[in-house]
């Protein structure tokens, strides 16, 4: 009788079943994956409003008759631009339009002098 050499490795069929679960979970955890990336470029854009709105309050501490007409002015008082986030500031102690966007994300942010957005 003859023996047959013990044959090592996976078949075709047993790497053809893990194939399919890697791209079944991948279809899972694609979109959860993108949706959880817009979620916290959102969050970003809406901290850099409140971060925003916090340093114009400072400004207008020392400037009451003052006018923001950039983020430049903000930068001078310590507000720091959050990475790939657009800042839009403008006006007055009375009349501040702050708006906060992140081109990746599904929301823009605006905080009127009142501090409500």
């Amino acid at each position: 009788m003859l023996r047959k050499k013990k044959e090592k490795g996976f078949s075709l069929i047993e790497l053809m079943t893990v194939l399919a679960v890697i791209g079944l979970l991948t279809t899972i955890a694609i979109p959860n994956l993108l949706w959880h990336l817009k979620r916290a470029r959102n969050a970003s854009a809406h901290s850099a409003a409140k971060n925003a709105y916090t340093t114009a309050q400072s400004y207008f501490n020392d400037y009451p008759n003052g006018s923001i007409t950039s983020v430049a002015i903000l930068t001078a008082y310590g507000f720091r631009q959050t990475t790939d986030v657009v800042t839009n500031v403008s006006g007055s102690q009375n009349t501040l339009q702050i708006t906060t966007y992140h081109p990746a994300g599904s929301r823009t942010y605006t905080v009127n002098s009142e501090g409500a957005m």
